[in-house]
């Protein structure tokens, strides 16, 4: 038990240190869009906010879909960094369970670690996309979320109602940092 807490708090330190987002208590198990199509979801989205993540330093940020085979997707997120410079990083997203089409584990060809819950909670696949993933450490969680748009920006309307559907599931949506999208300062993505 006493490795286990040293384990806890280390990995606190780490994930706190990093600006992750850390929770006591296990992971909920918010609903999922219903009736989830893959088909529609393809394509290229915009990241209008998201909780801080270590692993995403730029702004600018996209993710582009593509169908691969059934019951995976094709994931290329791309986001302009501080210098200049554009990363980005190839991965995959699988329907971890046929009957929860909406529930998709991604994973990067780059990073060695095991598959990230990617749950799609809302979309309207023209309009906007609200992906949510947690995954628990011990007495702690880690929580992920993303507002996406299929164009930079989005309205407020629509940003208050995905922030109260996120409220609605404890998520502290005060500290969704948003996404700089401004067509001048993210055109370097586009050429």
């Amino acid at each position: 038990m006493k490795a286990m807490q040293v384990i806890s708090l280390t990995l606190l330190s780490v994930l706190a240190a990093s600006a992750q987002v850390l929770k006591f208590g296990k992971c909920p198990k918010p609903a999922v869009q219903a009736n989830f199509d893959a088909t529609r979801y393809v394509g290229k989205w915009y990241e209008i906010q998201k909780l801080p993540t270590a692993f995403q330093k730029g702004q600018c940020g996209t993710a582009t879909y593509s169908p691969k085979s059934p019951g995976v997707i094709g994931v290329l997120n791309r986001e302009l960094l501080n210098d200049g410079t554009i990363n980005s990083i190839v991965g995959s997203a699988k329907v971890k369970n046929p009957a929860e089409p909406a529930k998709l584990e991604v994973s990067f060809t780059d990073i060695p670690s095991p598959p990230g819950p990617y749950w799609v909670l809302s979309t309207d696949y023209e309009g906007h996309s609200l992906v949510y993933g947690c995954t628990d450490f011990g007495l702690f969680r880690m929580e992920l979320t993303w507002i996406l748009s299929r164009e930079p920006t989005l309205s407020e309307e629509t940003i208050e109602e995905l922030h109260s559907l996120l409220s609605s599931i404890g998520i502290s949506v005060e500290k969704m940092v948003p996404t700089n999208q401004d067509v001048d300062y993210c055109s370097p993505m586009n050429q």
